[in-house]
């Protein structure tokens, strides 16, 4: 049998103690109450990764404002006290089941689809997303062109973080991922084409990154050493698959190295393929960038579905945790598979049709 070892040796990242180096990549799957509470089925849905031996969850982006941080409609979130006390059922399921969980807080910006507070978006210039909203959650037709984010706004958004951690704190949440990417707000600010500002949040990559490295920073500062804290980054967006920073590694190495300095935890980087170079036909990938220009612990996701593939990232120092997706949609007990030499199952797109929420006969496969 292949060597998977570095998959099951346990790992200090912040204050979290994890037992293995698998996690639970976030997804989205709007299945929360109108009212952004958590459901039954969404407890059973988190503890069956737990019990399957994910060493740690990361939940689906949460929303940390009810301004206009809702992104999609029946998407949880973590503004108020009482959504923040229904989600204390999963995170005491997913402890009782012997993993750890980290909440995401993400603000949607002009990437939004459906809010229960608005019906307008906001981004860091009036530039909409490219392409069309997506169907499997709820959405139809274009992007808004969102309303130019004012300063007022964005120290409104800047406390919603900073409430939003405390909230996950105080439900027992082991750590916070601020969402950074796929094209969600803090990704427009580092967006070229998104961001046209001219003041001190516009321009250059320095300037781009001021917005996510400032949320770090204050939510660090929050929430105390107690509680691991880290940021999501991609390049790509839910609705830009290839976009690419035009700065090339040069970028890269100023992105990672502005947020290697807020205090937080870790870094999370999200590609089509992790294993595949940043930029062009060769060099590091962005995992391995976000690692060596950080210096913070890396989770790397993106097509690491084959355990072969996934521990090569760990092997090679690119990555310190693997985070797997669909692959584990597709095998809720993939590390315990894994573990044991069994075969793995490939995704059923019946997941995700006609919505990508979560059935009660997809619990039945846990």
């Amino acid at each position: 049998m292949p060597d998977f070892a570095p998959l099951w040796s346990p790992l200090q990242i912040g204050s979290t103690e994890l037992k293995n180096r698998v996690a639970l990549a976030p997804m989205t799957r709007i299945s929360a109450t109108e009212d952004g509470l958590v459901t039954e089925t969404m407890v059973s849905y988190y503890e069956a990764f737990a019990r399957g031996g994910f060493g740690l969850l990361i939940t689906e982006g949460i929303y940390p404002d009810t301004a206009h941080s809702q992104g999609y409609l029946f998407q949880p979130g973590i503004a108020t006290e009482e959504q923040a006390r229904s989600w204390a059922a999963v995170v005491e399921a997913v402890h009782a089941a012997g993993a750890k969980i980290f909440a995401q807080l993400m603000h949607a910006g002009a990437q939004a689809q459906g809010s229960r507070f608005v019906d307008s978006t906001i981004g860091p210039s009036a530039v909409a997303p490219k392409g069309e909203q997506l169907g499997f959650y709820r959405g139809e037709g274009p992007y808004r062109v969102p309303a130019e984010i004012t300063p007022a706004q964005m120290d409104e958004v800047r406390q919603g973080f900073v409430t939003a951690a405390l909230h996950a704190k105080d439900a027992g949440f082991d750590g916070v991922e601020i969402h950074g990417a796929n094209g969600y707000l803090l990704d427009q600010f580092l967006t070229d084409y998104l961001n046209r500002r001219t003041d001190e949040y516009g321009g250059s990559p320095e300037n781009r990154v001021r917005f996510a490295a400032e949320i770090c920073r204050a939510v660090r500062e929050a929430v105390g050493p107690e509680m691991t804290v880290g940021i999501r980054i991609s390049q790509a967006k839910v609705s830009d698959h290839d976009h690419r920073w035009s700065g090339g590694a040069e970028e890269a190495k100023t992105i990672f190295s502005i947020l290697g300095t807020t205090g937080i935890d870790f870094v999370h980087t999200t590609e089509y393929r992790a294993t595949a170079p940043a930029f062009g036909d060769s060099g590091d990938t962005l995992a391995a960038l976000a690692k060596k220009h950080s210096g913070l612990p890396v989770i790397a996701n993106g097509h690491l579905d084959d355990p072969e593939t996934a521990v090569s990232m760990l092997r090679e120092g690119a990555a310190d945790v693997v985070a797997l997706g669909k692959a584990a949609l597709a095998n809720r007990d993939w590390p315990r598979r894994v573990r044991n030499g069994l075969p793995l199952d490939e995704i059923d797109a019946r997941l995700f049709a006609p919505v990508a929420d979560v059935k009660d006969w997809e619990l039945e496969l846990s």
